[in-house]
């Protein structure tokens, strides 16, 4: 780029595809050029260049443009820019997108951002396989019994020596084989490390094609199921539902307490075997397969899930010591579990490293591959529940903290799931006060989600909406009112923002966040902020020197990292040193489905965790108190959002 110096008093800039121009001086801004040109750009944020709706390309010419993490390095090439906050240099000649090429350009960008991570490697190795055998018929001279001769020619063939055979397939194994004329294939089970293979299914003649595989993820919130073929290592399908749980709880306090009633366990069981049963049937017709030609299952979930999906008592998880009923659980068969696939397949679930550290950290660890990492890695699951896991290669730590439903769109006046309708991102004009939001799926707006919720608040606080201990400032609001109509009132549930008026909607009413949703808002990341600060102060580790920031979670597929830290939910960072894993438990879950290596990995890698009790540290609470301010207490830690905020935060009458 060239300076800004030496350059003529007045330099010509044309807009394509109208050839409106202006003359401007060095060092104006593209944006003011579009003014006095009469070209309209929008500017949701007030050129702040905090939205990046203001795209324009260059064709020709220079300027002098500033970092923004709103465009990627690939678009930078390409020539595109921010108009609000870029300058010109040169004769300039830049072309203004159609709205709809300019919001497929933002969506890149925010892809890009919030790319997943190549899954963590392992030598492919199921823990089922298939086997084609023809055995040789019987005779006088050859009278051995059906399933010694079956024995036999695995030892020839396959160097297996022994296997087990349950009892419904051994009274019908003569039949089988004979009906079969001696030609067969088996699919054996090596999930008993070490064991004697189990015979699970035989089917007459040679079969090949796919052998199936279901990786299963049982979240707080949501229960998700992935069908693999395990020859291939192909996903033929995912599916998610709400947990049905839900109802009986929104965090597994609650739904422990559940338990405790008559019936509740066994309630809060069938809940979840008929929501994983219902998903596997729906991706077993996707792909025209029936159900029970699944041969083995992989199960994630948080420790309380575990311990429910198993029908195991789960109050000593939230009685002090917090000691589970197991870490390492059992491996079962789906019939005893009660699960519609193969009865005979086996049902690994994923340990856990301690009660409020389950399967589903255990399954992160492996799918973010920290385990192998030779930088200080941060990895995140941020649900109901915040866990948190610092270290590397060398030695890993792990907590967990209480963070509530709230990110999940849980318990808000309009909070929503991260589908179709729910509002992912708010930006707010800085003069007008007027938000202008995005909707998942381009749909009038139902709710907002997680990632709507940390955009909203990060904005309402940048444009001074709300200061820094979350309280509106309804007179300011009041003075920008439109038509009458002010976007701040006290509603039913007491001092409000509209988002999105009744007629913008497809629920026939406003769209609010209210102050308690954003009191809501702020314990949730409180929690989650000090519980990582309180990890990294146990381990003499400074945040700063944290090299790598991993992200999962379904949550973690929409967050917005430059909003994340300005509320202080994450630590003021380097943009770059944080990725998104998108739902990690699933991803390890299926590691552990395709390889025995990774399924060896996991015992390892839990066996390896040092947990800290985050209830038993006196120092959390005061952690959690100075982080119930946006974005802290102490702005020192947010030197990036002390810097947007300027002075505004000393005169707001917070710390």
């Amino acid at each position: 780029m060239e300076t800004l110096s030496d350059k003529p008093n007045k330099i010509k800039v044309v807009f394509q595809p109208s050839g409106k121009s202006a003359l401007v001086a060095p060092g104006t801004l593209v944006l003011d050029a579009a003014v006095q040109a009469g070209v309209p750009l929008d500017t949701p944020c007030g050129g702040q260049g905090r939205c990046g709706r203001c795209l324009v390309r260059v064709e020709s010419g220079n300027v002098f443009r500033p970092q923004n993490p709103h465009l990627t390095a690939k678009q930078v090439d390409e020539g595109w820019i921010l108009s609000c906050i870029t300058q010109v240099v040169g004769e300039l000649v830049v072309t203004v997108p159609l709205p709809k090429e300019r919001e497929k350009i933002v969506v890149q960008t925010a892809a890009t951002r919030k790319a997943a991570a190549v899954r963590c490697e392992f030598p492919r190795l199921p823990a089922v396989r298939r086997v084609y055998l023809e055995l040789p018929r019987p005779s006088l001279e050859d009278n051995a019994g059906d399933l010694e001769r079956l024995k036999r020619a695995l030892a020839n063939t396959q160097g297996i020596k022994d296997v087990d055979v349950v009892l419904p397939i051994m009274r019908t194994l003569s039949r089988t084989l004979r009906e079969a004329d001696w030609k067969v294939t088996i699919t054996l089970d090596t999930h008993d490390k070490g064991g004697v293979p189990r015979l699970i299914d035989v089917q007459a003649g040679e079969k090949k094609g796919q052998l199936w595989g279901a990786a299963i993820d049982i979240g707080t919130t949501n229960v998700w199921v992935d069908l693999v073929d395990l020859i291939s290592g192909r996903s033929a399908g995912r599916a998610s539902m709400l947990n049905r749980q839900v109802p009986r709880g929104e965090d597994v306090i609650s739904r422990i307490i559940y338990s405790q009633r008559d019936g509740g366990l066994d309630e809060l069981r069938q809940l979840v075997l008929s929501a994983i049963n219902d998903l596997v049937a729906e991706l077993a017709v996707g792909s025209k397969i029936d159900a029970r030609e699944i041969q083995s299952m992989v199960v994630a979930g948080n420790t309380t899930m575990a311990h429910f999906f198993l029908g195991m008592p789960a109050r000593t998880i939230r009685e002090e010591p917090y000691v589970p009923g197991a870490i390492f659980f059992p491996v079962y068969t789906a019939a005893e579990l009660g699960i519609k696939i193969n009865p005979y397949a086996s049902v690994y679930t994923v340990p856990a490293v301690a009660a409020y550290v389950g399967g589903d950290i255990s399954a992160g660890a492996i799918s973010s591959c920290i385990f192998r990492s030779d930088k200080l890695t941060l990895f995140l699951d941020v649900g109901t529940n915040g866990e948190i896991v610092m270290g590397g290669a060398d030695w890993m730590t792990t907590c967990a903290c209480s963070a509530g439903p709230a990110f999940e769109g849980a318990g808000m006046r309009f909070g929503v799931r991260a589908a179709k309708g729910a509002i992912e991102d708010v930006t707010i004009n800085t003069s007008t006060l007027e938000p202008t939001i995005r909707v998942i799926g381009d749909a009038e707006p139902v709710g907002i989600c997680g990632s709507g919720l940390i955009s909203a608040l990060a904005e309402m606080l940048l444009t001074g909406v709300v200061d820094r201990s979350g309280r509106m400032n309804v007179a300011r609001l009041q003075e920008k009112a439109r038509n009458g109509k002010s976007r701040a009132r006290v509603g039913d549930h007491g001092v409000e923002y509209v988002l999105a008026w009744a007629g913008e909607t497809s629920i026939g009413e406003d769209i609010v966040l209210t102050e308690v949703d954003i009191n809501n808002l702020i314990r949730t990341k409180a929690a989650i902020y000090a519980g990582i600060a309180v990890m990294a102060r146990n381990v003499g580790v400074p945040l700063e020197n944290v090299e790598e920031v991993l992200i999962g979670g379904s949550f973690g597929q929409h967050i917005n990292v430059e909003k994340a830290i300005q509320i202080g939910l994450l630590p003021d960072l380097p943009w770059d040193r944080f990725k998104f894993l998108g739902n990690t438990s699933l991803s390890g879950a299926y590691n552990i489905l395709m390889s025995k290596h990774a399924r060896a990995q996991v015992e390892e890698v839990v066996g390896k965790m040092t947990y800290f009790e985050l209830v038993a540290d006196a120092s959390f609470m005061d952690e959690f108190t100075a982080a119930m301010f946006l974005p802290h207490t102490e702005m020192n830690r947010f030197p990036s959002v002390a810097a947007l905020l300027g002075d505004r935060h000393e005169s707001s009458g917070t710390p």
